[in-house]
Protein backbone atom coordinates (compact mmCIF):
# COMPACT_ATOMS: atom_id res chain seq x y z
CA UNK A 1 0.00 0.00 0.00
CA UNK A 2 1.60 3.29 -1.16
CA UNK A 3 0.77 6.17 1.25
CA UNK A 4 0.55 9.92 0.48
CA UNK A 5 2.35 12.61 3.19
CA UNK A 6 -0.03 14.65 3.08
CA UNK A 7 -3.19 12.12 3.97
CA UNK A 8 -1.60 11.23 7.10
CA UNK A 9 -0.46 14.73 8.14
CA UNK A 10 -4.53 15.20 8.13
CA UNK A 11 -4.72 12.22 10.38
CA UNK A 12 -2.55 13.34 13.00
CA UNK A 13 -4.27 16.70 13.01
CA UNK A 14 -7.55 15.18 13.18
CA UNK A 15 -6.40 12.80 16.02
CA UNK A 16 -4.86 16.32 17.77
CA UNK A 17 -8.71 17.27 17.48
CA UNK A 18 -10.35 14.56 19.22
CA UNK A 19 -7.70 13.79 21.66
CA UNK A 20 -6.03 17.09 22.95
CA UNK A 21 -8.87 19.10 22.19
CA UNK A 22 -11.47 16.72 22.96
CA UNK A 23 -13.50 17.35 20.15
CA UNK A 24 -15.82 14.51 18.66
CA UNK A 25 -14.64 12.48 16.09
CA UNK A 26 -17.47 12.47 13.58
CA UNK A 27 -16.44 16.43 13.84
CA UNK A 28 -13.05 16.78 13.71
CA UNK A 29 -12.81 14.28 11.05
CA UNK A 30 -15.77 16.30 9.02
CA UNK A 31 -13.65 19.53 9.84
CA UNK A 32 -10.76 17.67 8.88
CA UNK A 33 -11.98 16.85 5.18
CA UNK A 34 -13.08 20.16 4.44
CA UNK A 35 -9.48 21.31 3.92
CA UNK A 36 -9.05 20.34 0.57
CA UNK A 37 -11.62 20.04 -1.99
CA UNK A 38 -9.02 17.81 -3.92
CA UNK A 39 -9.15 14.72 -2.10
CA UNK A 40 -11.04 12.38 -3.76
CA UNK A 41 -12.75 9.74 -2.08
CA UNK A 42 -10.13 7.37 -1.30
CA UNK A 43 -8.06 10.13 0.18
CA UNK A 44 -11.48 11.13 1.98
CA UNK A 45 -11.58 7.36 3.41
CA UNK A 46 -8.26 6.81 4.15
CA UNK A 47 -8.22 9.62 7.07
CA UNK A 48 -11.76 9.02 8.32
CA UNK A 49 -11.08 5.60 8.49
CA UNK A 50 -7.09 5.16 10.01
CA UNK A 51 -8.88 8.28 12.79
CA UNK A 52 -11.21 6.06 13.79
CA UNK A 53 -9.53 2.58 13.88
CA UNK A 54 -6.53 4.75 16.25
CA UNK A 55 -9.10 6.80 18.28
CA UNK A 56 -10.84 2.79 18.81
CA UNK A 57 -7.52 1.02 19.82
CA UNK A 58 -5.95 4.35 21.53
CA UNK A 59 -4.93 2.76 24.85
CA UNK A 60 -3.76 -0.78 23.00
CA UNK A 61 -1.64 2.01 20.50
CA UNK A 62 -0.53 4.41 23.11
CA UNK A 63 0.68 1.52 25.36
CA UNK A 64 2.63 -0.06 22.39
CA UNK A 65 4.33 3.39 21.24
CA UNK A 66 4.78 4.55 24.82
CA UNK A 67 2.92 7.71 24.52
CA UNK A 68 0.55 9.26 26.60
CA UNK A 69 -1.88 12.04 26.65
CA UNK A 70 -1.99 14.96 25.63
CA UNK A 71 -0.34 14.16 23.16
CA UNK A 72 2.50 16.02 20.84
CA UNK A 73 2.59 15.94 17.45
CA UNK A 74 5.81 13.15 17.19
CA UNK A 75 3.83 10.67 19.67
CA UNK A 76 0.58 11.22 17.39
CA UNK A 77 3.21 10.18 14.32
CA UNK A 78 4.36 7.31 16.63
CA UNK A 79 0.75 6.16 17.07
CA UNK A 80 0.46 6.29 12.89
CA UNK A 81 3.32 4.44 12.93
CA UNK A 82 2.16 1.35 15.35
CA UNK A 83 -0.92 1.93 13.04
CA UNK A 84 0.45 1.10 9.57
CA UNK A 85 3.06 -1.92 10.89
CA UNK A 86 -0.12 -3.68 12.64
CA UNK A 87 -2.09 -3.25 9.42
CA UNK A 88 0.58 -5.64 7.89
CA UNK A 89 2.58 -2.74 5.63
CA UNK A 90 5.96 -1.40 5.45
CA UNK A 91 6.89 2.50 7.04
CA UNK A 92 7.16 4.86 4.61
CA UNK A 93 10.52 6.50 4.14
CA UNK A 94 9.96 9.69 5.68
CA UNK A 95 11.83 12.00 8.63
CA UNK A 96 8.19 11.21 10.87
CA UNK A 97 9.12 7.89 10.81
CA UNK A 98 13.36 7.48 10.64
CA UNK A 99 14.58 5.23 13.62
CA UNK A 100 11.26 3.59 14.18
CA UNK A 101 11.47 0.04 16.00
CA UNK A 102 9.33 -2.09 14.14
CA UNK A 103 10.05 -5.68 15.66
CA UNK A 104 9.75 -4.10 19.16
CA UNK A 105 6.28 -2.56 18.18
CA UNK A 106 5.00 -6.28 17.00
CA UNK A 107 6.59 -7.77 20.16
CA UNK A 108 4.68 -5.66 22.32
CA UNK A 109 1.78 -6.31 20.49
CA UNK A 110 1.85 -9.85 21.33
CA UNK A 111 2.75 -8.96 24.83
CA UNK A 112 -0.33 -6.77 25.35
CA UNK A 113 -3.13 -8.38 23.09
CA UNK A 114 -2.86 -11.15 25.92
CA UNK A 115 -5.15 -9.04 28.33
CA UNK A 116 -8.62 -8.27 27.32
CA UNK A 117 -8.66 -4.36 28.35
CA UNK A 118 -5.43 -3.76 26.20
CA UNK A 119 -5.96 -6.23 22.92
CA UNK A 120 -9.84 -4.66 23.07
CA UNK A 121 -8.78 -1.22 24.13
CA UNK A 122 -11.11 0.12 26.90
CA UNK A 123 -11.01 1.50 30.14
CA UNK A 124 -10.56 -1.12 33.56
CA UNK A 125 -13.65 0.66 34.70
CA UNK A 126 -15.78 -0.03 31.90
CA UNK A 127 -14.31 -3.90 31.16
CA UNK A 128 -15.36 -3.88 35.10
CA UNK A 129 -18.87 -2.89 34.92
CA UNK A 130 -19.64 -4.77 32.00
CA UNK A 131 -18.26 -8.16 33.67
CA UNK A 132 -20.60 -7.04 36.26
CA UNK A 133 -23.57 -7.45 34.48
CA UNK A 134 -23.01 -9.84 31.44
CA UNK A 135 -21.20 -13.13 31.39
CA UNK A 136 -17.76 -13.12 30.40
CA UNK A 137 -17.83 -15.19 27.70
CA UNK A 138 -20.72 -12.85 25.83
CA UNK A 139 -19.07 -9.44 27.10
CA UNK A 140 -15.80 -10.78 25.22
CA UNK A 141 -17.96 -11.31 21.87
CA UNK A 142 -19.79 -8.37 22.26
CA UNK A 143 -17.08 -6.35 23.02
CA UNK A 144 -14.66 -7.46 19.69
CA UNK A 145 -17.83 -7.00 17.68
CA UNK A 146 -18.03 -3.53 19.03
CA UNK A 147 -14.60 -3.13 17.67
CA UNK A 148 -15.50 -3.07 13.85
CA UNK A 149 -16.42 -1.13 11.76
CA UNK A 150 -19.70 -0.31 10.92
CA UNK A 151 -21.80 -0.85 8.54
CA UNK A 152 -23.53 2.21 6.59
CA UNK A 153 -27.01 1.23 6.62
CA UNK A 154 -30.17 3.29 4.93
CA UNK A 155 -33.36 3.74 5.77
CA UNK A 156 -35.91 3.72 2.75
CA UNK A 157 -38.47 6.56 3.27
CA UNK A 158 -41.54 5.23 2.22
CA UNK A 159 -43.45 8.75 2.21
CA UNK A 160 -41.40 9.26 -1.28
CA UNK A 161 -40.40 5.55 -2.78
CA UNK A 162 -39.88 2.13 -2.15
CA UNK A 163 -36.73 -0.53 -1.53
CA UNK A 164 -36.69 -2.01 -4.45
CA UNK A 165 -36.95 1.30 -6.68
CA UNK A 166 -34.42 3.52 -4.29
CA UNK A 167 -31.68 0.12 -4.79
CA UNK A 168 -32.17 0.17 -8.44
CA UNK A 169 -31.32 4.15 -8.20
CA UNK A 170 -28.13 3.52 -6.29
CA UNK A 171 -27.24 0.75 -9.05
CA UNK A 172 -27.42 3.37 -11.10
CA UNK A 173 -24.68 5.18 -9.30
CA UNK A 174 -22.30 2.61 -9.05
CA UNK A 175 -23.99 1.32 -5.22
CA UNK A 176 -24.89 -1.73 -4.15
CA UNK A 177 -26.45 -2.64 -1.79
CA UNK A 178 -28.20 -5.48 0.64
CA UNK A 179 -31.43 -6.31 1.60
CA UNK A 180 -31.97 -8.37 4.88
CA UNK A 181 -35.34 -9.67 5.49
CA UNK A 182 -35.19 -8.85 9.26
CA UNK A 183 -35.24 -5.38 8.37
CA UNK A 184 -37.45 -4.42 5.91
CA UNK A 185 -37.06 -0.82 5.17
CA UNK A 186 -32.70 -1.37 5.38
CA UNK A 187 -30.44 -1.45 2.53
CA UNK A 188 -27.16 -1.73 3.54
CA UNK A 189 -23.92 -0.79 1.38
CA UNK A 190 -21.52 -3.93 0.48
CA UNK A 191 -18.89 -0.39 0.18
CA UNK A 192 -18.83 2.74 1.98
CA UNK A 193 -19.62 5.31 0.02
CA UNK A 194 -20.81 9.26 0.78
CA UNK A 195 -24.24 8.97 -0.06
CA UNK A 196 -24.84 12.38 1.80
CA UNK A 197 -23.65 13.94 -1.37
CA UNK A 198 -26.20 11.78 -3.78
CA UNK A 199 -29.19 13.43 -5.10
CA UNK A 200 -31.11 10.80 -3.63
CA UNK A 201 -30.56 11.77 -0.09
CA UNK A 202 -30.81 15.26 -0.91
CA UNK A 203 -34.53 14.36 -2.10
CA UNK A 204 -35.13 12.89 0.80
CA UNK A 205 -35.69 9.25 -0.35
CA UNK A 206 -33.36 7.79 1.95
CA UNK A 207 -31.89 8.29 5.90
CA UNK A 208 -28.85 7.21 7.14
CA UNK A 209 -29.65 4.94 10.03
CA UNK A 210 -28.42 1.44 11.45
CA UNK A 211 -30.79 -1.53 11.09
CA UNK A 212 -30.87 -2.08 14.87
CA UNK A 213 -32.29 1.32 15.40
CA UNK A 214 -34.94 0.77 12.18
CA UNK A 215 -35.91 -1.86 14.73
CA UNK A 216 -37.50 0.54 17.47
CA UNK A 217 -40.08 2.36 15.41
CA UNK A 218 -42.19 -0.39 14.48
CA UNK A 219 -41.88 -2.12 17.92
CA UNK A 220 -44.07 0.94 19.11
CA UNK A 221 -47.12 -0.58 16.94
CA UNK A 222 -48.14 2.76 15.56
CA UNK A 223 -51.31 3.57 13.18
CA UNK A 224 -52.28 6.30 10.65
CA UNK A 225 -54.39 8.48 12.55
CA UNK A 226 -52.86 8.46 16.24
CA UNK A 227 -51.36 11.22 18.28
CA UNK A 228 -48.28 10.05 18.97
CA UNK A 229 -45.31 11.66 21.44
CA UNK A 230 -41.61 11.33 20.84
CA UNK A 231 -39.74 12.12 23.74
CA UNK A 232 -36.34 12.77 23.54
CA UNK A 233 -36.89 13.25 19.83
CA UNK A 234 -33.08 14.78 19.11
CA UNK A 235 -32.79 15.09 15.75
CA UNK A 236 -35.11 12.85 14.64
CA UNK A 237 -34.24 9.77 13.10
CA UNK A 238 -36.96 7.60 14.86
CA UNK A 239 -39.19 10.53 14.65
CA UNK A 240 -39.12 10.55 11.10
CA UNK A 241 -39.51 6.61 10.93
CA UNK A 242 -42.72 7.11 12.74
CA UNK A 243 -43.86 10.05 10.21
CA UNK A 244 -43.35 7.27 7.51
CA UNK A 245 -45.17 4.35 9.14
CA UNK A 246 -48.22 7.03 9.93
CA UNK A 247 -48.41 7.55 6.38
CA UNK A 248 -48.54 10.95 7.49
CA UNK A 249 -51.61 10.64 9.23
CA UNK A 250 -52.26 11.87 12.85
CA UNK A 251 -49.77 13.69 15.10
CA UNK A 252 -46.45 12.85 16.09
CA UNK A 253 -44.91 15.76 18.82
CA UNK A 254 -41.48 15.75 18.74
CA UNK A 255 -40.19 16.92 22.36
CA UNK A 256 -36.31 17.55 23.57
CA UNK A 257 -34.57 20.16 25.44
CA UNK A 258 -31.98 21.00 23.12
CA UNK A 259 -33.64 23.54 20.40
CA UNK A 260 -30.39 22.95 17.90
CA UNK A 261 -31.85 19.14 17.09
CA UNK A 262 -35.05 20.41 16.71
CA UNK A 263 -34.15 22.79 14.50
CA UNK A 264 -32.04 19.96 12.56
CA UNK A 265 -35.35 17.93 12.79
CA UNK A 266 -37.36 20.47 11.01
CA UNK A 267 -35.29 20.77 8.27
CA UNK A 268 -34.88 17.04 7.73
CA UNK A 269 -38.61 16.50 8.19
CA UNK A 270 -39.10 19.19 5.00
CA UNK A 271 -36.35 17.07 3.29
CA UNK A 272 -38.19 13.55 3.77
CA UNK A 273 -41.95 14.94 3.09
CA UNK A 274 -43.05 14.56 6.70
CA UNK A 275 -45.84 16.62 7.76
CA UNK A 276 -47.48 15.28 10.75
CA UNK A 277 -44.69 16.54 12.83
CA UNK A 278 -44.67 19.24 15.15
CA UNK A 279 -41.61 19.91 17.52
CA UNK A 280 -42.02 21.26 21.35
CA UNK A 281 -39.06 22.66 23.02
CA UNK A 282 -39.05 20.98 26.80
CA UNK A 283 -38.24 24.65 28.70
CA UNK A 284 -40.43 23.86 31.70
CA UNK A 285 -42.31 20.91 33.01
CA UNK A 286 -45.57 22.55 31.59
CA UNK A 287 -44.72 21.44 27.97
CA UNK A 288 -45.73 17.74 29.56
CA UNK A 289 -48.53 18.22 32.15
CA UNK A 290 -50.54 19.93 29.16
CA UNK A 291 -50.16 16.36 27.34
CA UNK A 292 -51.07 14.31 30.50
CA UNK A 293 -53.57 11.50 29.29
CA UNK A 294 -53.44 12.72 25.29
CA UNK A 295 -51.47 10.23 23.23
CA UNK A 296 -52.03 7.00 21.83
CA UNK A 297 -48.29 5.85 22.00
CA UNK A 298 -45.04 7.15 23.13
CA UNK A 299 -41.49 6.12 22.06
CA UNK A 300 -38.93 7.08 24.93
CA UNK A 301 -35.41 6.87 23.28
CA UNK A 302 -33.29 7.48 26.45
CA UNK A 303 -30.11 8.73 27.04
CA UNK A 304 -27.66 5.96 27.60
CA UNK A 305 -24.53 5.41 28.11
CA UNK A 306 -24.18 4.13 24.16
CA UNK A 307 -22.21 1.57 24.79
CA UNK A 308 -24.03 -0.65 22.10
CA UNK A 309 -22.69 1.84 19.52
CA UNK A 310 -19.18 1.97 20.12
CA UNK A 311 -18.45 0.99 16.53
CA UNK A 312 -19.98 4.29 15.40
CA UNK A 313 -19.13 6.12 18.08
CA UNK A 314 -15.70 5.20 19.64
CA UNK A 315 -13.94 7.79 20.84
CA UNK A 316 -17.51 7.40 23.55
CA UNK A 317 -14.95 4.76 25.32
CA UNK A 318 -12.98 7.84 26.40
CA UNK A 319 -15.62 10.15 26.76
CA UNK A 320 -17.65 8.33 29.50
CA UNK A 321 -17.10 8.64 33.07
CA UNK A 322 -18.14 5.86 35.82
CA UNK A 323 -20.23 8.50 37.23
CA UNK A 324 -21.53 9.44 34.15
CA UNK A 325 -23.35 5.89 34.24
CA UNK A 326 -25.44 6.63 38.04
CA UNK A 327 -26.21 9.91 36.81
CA UNK A 328 -27.49 8.96 33.48
CA UNK A 329 -29.58 5.91 35.17
CA UNK A 330 -31.50 8.18 37.96
CA UNK A 331 -32.21 10.44 34.35
CA UNK A 332 -33.55 7.74 32.81
CA UNK A 333 -36.32 6.30 35.65
CA UNK A 334 -37.31 10.02 36.08
CA UNK A 335 -38.15 10.11 32.71
CA UNK A 336 -40.18 7.25 32.34
CA UNK A 337 -42.17 8.62 35.77
CA UNK A 338 -42.82 11.49 34.09
CA UNK A 339 -43.49 11.25 30.02
CA UNK A 340 -45.76 7.89 30.87
CA UNK A 341 -48.12 10.47 32.21
CA UNK A 342 -49.10 11.38 29.23
CA UNK A 343 -50.14 7.91 27.46
CA UNK A 344 -53.84 7.03 27.57
CA UNK A 345 -55.73 4.15 28.77
CA UNK A 346 -55.14 1.55 26.67
CA UNK A 347 -51.83 3.50 24.91
CA UNK A 348 -48.66 1.77 24.64
CA UNK A 349 -45.45 3.26 25.44
CA UNK A 350 -41.70 2.32 24.13
CA UNK A 351 -38.30 2.51 26.13
CA UNK A 352 -35.10 1.91 24.60
CA UNK A 353 -31.79 2.80 24.64
CA UNK A 354 -28.42 1.88 22.43
CA UNK A 355 -27.00 0.32 25.92
CA UNK A 356 -26.65 -3.42 26.23
CA UNK A 357 -26.04 -2.60 30.48
CA UNK A 358 -29.06 -4.59 31.85
CA UNK A 359 -28.84 -1.61 34.72
CA UNK A 360 -29.54 1.09 31.65
CA UNK A 361 -32.25 -1.43 30.14
CA UNK A 362 -34.48 -4.48 32.15
CA UNK A 363 -33.37 -3.45 35.25
CA UNK A 364 -35.09 0.11 34.63
CA UNK A 365 -38.36 -0.89 33.25
CA UNK A 366 -38.36 -3.25 36.51
CA UNK A 367 -38.21 -0.40 38.58
CA UNK A 368 -40.92 1.50 36.64
CA UNK A 369 -42.86 -1.56 36.63
CA UNK A 370 -42.94 -1.37 40.85
CA UNK A 371 -43.23 1.99 41.22
CA UNK A 372 -46.36 3.57 41.87
CA UNK A 373 -47.27 4.80 38.75
CA UNK A 374 -45.83 1.95 36.60
CA UNK A 375 -48.67 -0.61 38.23
CA UNK A 376 -50.86 1.22 36.00
CA UNK A 377 -48.71 -0.51 33.27
CA UNK A 378 -47.55 -3.98 32.28
CA UNK A 379 -44.30 -5.44 29.57
CA UNK A 380 -46.09 -6.64 26.60
CA UNK A 381 -42.48 -7.99 24.92
CA UNK A 382 -38.71 -6.66 25.21
CA UNK A 383 -35.72 -7.54 22.61
CA UNK A 384 -32.25 -7.00 22.91
CA UNK A 385 -30.12 -6.46 19.62
CA UNK A 386 -26.12 -7.01 20.18
CA UNK A 387 -23.39 -6.57 17.68
CA UNK A 388 -22.04 -10.06 17.56
CA UNK A 389 -25.35 -11.93 17.09
CA UNK A 390 -27.41 -9.35 15.28
CA UNK A 391 -24.30 -7.60 12.98
CA UNK A 392 -25.84 -4.56 13.75
CA UNK A 393 -25.58 -1.86 16.70
CA UNK A 394 -26.72 -2.99 19.81
CA UNK A 395 -30.16 -2.16 21.51
CA UNK A 396 -32.58 -2.87 24.13
CA UNK A 397 -36.77 -1.82 23.75
CA UNK A 398 -39.76 -2.53 25.85
CA UNK A 399 -42.88 -2.29 25.30
CA UNK A 400 -45.45 -1.78 28.15
CA UNK A 401 -49.18 -1.26 27.66
CA UNK A 402 -51.34 0.90 29.84
CA UNK A 403 -54.05 -1.28 31.84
Amino acid sequence: MRFHHNLVVATTQALHNIFNDGKYADQAIQKILKKDTRWGSRDRAFIAETTYDIVRYKRLYSAIADVQEPFKPQDLWRLTSVWIILKGHDLPAWEEYYNTPVRRIKGRFDELRKKRVMRESIPNWMDELALNQLEESFWEKELHALNEQANVVLRVNELKTDINTLKEKLVARDIATDISPEFPNALVLRERANVFSLPEFQDGLFEVQDAGSQKIAPFLQVEPGMRILDACAGAGGKTLHLAALTQNKGQIIATDIYSSKLKELKRRARRAGAHNIETRLIDTTKVIKKLHGKMDRILIDAPCSGLGVLRRNPDAKWKLEPQFLETIQNTQQEILQSYSKVLKSGGKLVYATCSILPSENQDQVKTFLESEIGKEFELEEEKSLFAHLDGFDGFYMARLSKK
